[in-house]
């Protein structure tokens, strides 16, 4: 399944040489004069609806797998039981339990999406 295709949503200014300290992220538009707010062309993307993804390609990573968050040892045997799904291991895990865990995956034939070198 292939994902569509979509601009980058940044704040505006960003890229100017003058405002180097803009960052790269999104930021609803506010301002009454705001160019952007009221769509003008020219002015960049902004997010809506149409740039959802149809329903079969939503929640796939890059390689098309299915992602399954996992957060302890229950939840990964439920995750290994649905067909070519990757698994993706929690940031609040500890570095033990997240070897423990990829060990575990990788034993039974699971990819691990955000594995441990």
């Amino acid at each position: 399944m292939n994902t569509k295709k979509k601009s980058k949503f940044v704040v505006p200014n960003y890229g100017a040489k003058s405002r180097k300290g803009v960052k790269a992220r999104w930021r609803k538009q506010r301002g009454m004069d705001n160019h952007k707010r009221v769509m003008r062309k020219g002015y960049g993307a902004v997010p809506k609806i149409g740039y959802k993804n149809h329903d079969a390609a939503r929640h796939l990573g890059a390689d098309g797998k299915q992602r399954a968050l996992v957060h302890n040892k229950a939840e990964l045997v439920l995750a290994m039981e649905i067909p070519g799904v990757a698994v993706v291991l929690s940031h609040a895990l500890s570095q033990r339990k997240k070897l423990e865990l990829q060990k575990m995956a990788e034993s039974n034939g699971v990819k691990v999406a955000n594995r441990i070198a």
